[in-house]
């Protein structure tokens, strides 16, 4: 297993005992400035700060590929996504965490309502678990066929998904995807677990998420004073107050909404928190919770996850690990979202034999050193690339790099030709690789992969559309947690983008990259 960044990695095995089952919670699109553990008071979380306050809490955890599925991409195979694809299945030269973790003699279970795991572009992640159970009804999961007759819908915003078919059929709260998907992973933990030597129980939940519906006492919890029918779609928009997406009351409402889901699902990860303590492998057990990315719900004016540069609300992440025999405390090393993967392999002493980009965390956790990695890149495929720094001693500097020009040349390799469907366009589908297309490598992987590349005028993945109005930035996050003195120009910014430009080469991203982004 090959790693980049730097790294001081951990060898599968070495050192200490390590726990010998993990839990492992992702909660879609968490918010890290909405949580009381990293000092918020908007919202109510008391599980998820009860968890934490008996956790090491990470304070420099940023997203890697983004968003949804190439997130997963990072921490189920290892490997960063967004340099190569914009959104896909575990390829074939690829070994899935769960396949490693087999031969280990690990037992792995999914519990999940996240519908793109069943879609495709996401439609093998969940194969080589040793058992999988998934929850119907979120987002854009096709499980109804009419509507429940008996149920007013509430405006969509711009949308028009399966939620709003879906929706009708859940008749209380229990009855919603995020409970029941919290339940059912209580009830494995209760009854199946303790049958395992070892396991790993990867919940995967897809709230808060959007839509931000709830029942109440939730839905009216942050906003008592609206009247009509809830805002639970949000827009994806930047400027979207300036340029009349949404009004200023409006964006209030939505904020509101998202603070009632998370509010919903921090109760039923109780539930959950609840079942871990009182099982009879609680000592013997880590548990992490983490997410693939944070939501904009109006700072800089920004809604949702539209194509922007990658700001700290949406980027910097939350990441929260108990494990047996180290105490509460704080961690302010820089980590991504592929070291969750080496850090799993550490544990269960497992390795893969493709190329991967993570640090175990491992050291870090037992605060063994102090950092694992000097950098890491995170964004999305035919968007900006950032860069991640933290010298010895200080905070992080991000450098996010744009075109100076059009943005071209762009590349696509994968042997599973797919990217995110829409919903609202069931028919629209990525263009065959055509005659343009060659047979390449990835990098550390003899196995021949379609190579396609992309010019103007081409029907192209929606992530290669949009202007770069914001251009190239450069902040240091110490300084400027806000992100408001860009820095590109001064020394700091020069000396990231050489400092990128040697990144690039050295994890060996496709050409197209450095000519892309004007670095050849």
């Amino acid at each position: 297993m090959t790693t980049d960044a730097g790294a001081s990695t951990t060898e599968p095995g070495s050192g200490d005992a390590r726990p010998r089952n993990v839990v492992v919670v992702l909660l879609d699109s968490l918010n890290r400035h909405h949580l009381g553990s990293y000092g918020s008071t908007e919202f109510e979380t008391p599980n998820l700060d009860r968890f934490a306050s008996d956790a090491v809490r990470f304070d420099q955890h940023y997203t890697g590929s983004l968003p949804c599925m190439p997130a997963r991409h990072d921490l189920l195979v290892g490997s960063l996504d967004f340099l190569w694809r914009p959104w896909g299945s575990i390829e074939i030269w690829e070994q899935p965490i769960t396949s490693a973790l087999r031969v280990a003699g690990v037992i792995t279970k999914l519990v999940t309502d996240h519908p793109h795991l069943f879609e495709t572009g996401g439609e093998n992640y969940h194969c080589g678990f040793t058992a999988w159970d998934y929850q119907r009804g979120h987002e854009s999961d096709l499980w109804r066929t009419r509507p429940d007759p008996s149920w007013v819908g509430a405006p969509r915003m711009g949308h028009a998904m399966p939620y709003d078919v879906s929706r009708g059929w859940f008749a209380g709260e229990a009855d919603f995807p995020g409970p029941k998907v919290m339940r059912e992973a209580a009830r494995w933990i209760t009854e199946e677990a303790p049958a395992h030597d070892r396991f790993l129980l990867f919940v995967d939940e897809f709230d808060p998420h959007e839509p931000f519906d709830t029942p109440e006492p939730y839905a009216s919890m942050y906003d008592p004073e609206w009247e009509g029918p809830h805002l639970y779609w949000p827009p994806y928009a930047i400027s979207g107050v300036a340029k009349g997406v949404l009004s200023e009351r409006d964006g209030q409402q939505i904020r509101a909404q998202y603070g009632a889901k998370l509010t919903m699902i921090d109760r039923w990860f109780g539930v959950l928190l609840d079942s871990i303590d009182r099982s009879p492998f609680a000592a013997d057990t880590a548990v992490i919770v983490c997410t693939d990315h944070g939501h904009y719900l109006g700072e800089k004016d920004t809604w949702g996850k539209p194509n922007s540069p990658v700001f700290e609300p949406l980027g910097h992440t939350p990441l929260l690990v108990r494990w047996p025999g180290v105490a509460a405390g704080t961690r302010s090393a820089l980590t991504t979202n592929v070291d969750l993967h080496a850090t799993l392999l550490d544990i269960f002493g497992a390795s893969v034999e493709h190329r991967t980009h993570g640090c175990s965390l491992v050291p870090l956790v037992r605060d063994e050193v102090a950092a694992v990695r000097e950098w890491a890149l995170s964004g999305v495929w035919g968007r900006e690339v950032h860069l991640l720094t933290q010298a010895a001693g200080h905070g992080v500097v991000k450098y996010a790099r744009a075109p100076d020009g059009p943005n071209e040349p762009l590349v696509m390799l994968s042997n599973r030709w797919s990217t995110m469907p829409i919903t609202a366009l069931p028919d629209l589908r990525l263009p065959h690789p055509d005659e343009r297309a060659t047979l390449g490598r990835m990098p550390g992987s003899a196995v021949p992969v379609i190579r396609q590349p992309f010019r103007a005028g081409d029907l192209l993945p929606f992530w290669g559309y949009g202007d770069f109005a914001y251009g190239t930035v450069c902040f240091d996050l110490d300084d400027d947690p806000a992100e408001e003195r860009n820095r590109r120009d001064d020394r700091l910014g020069r000396t990231h983008a050489d400092l990128l430009a040697d990144v690039l080469r050295e994890v060996e991203a496709p050409p197209e990259q450095l000519v892309r982004l004007g670095f050849a």
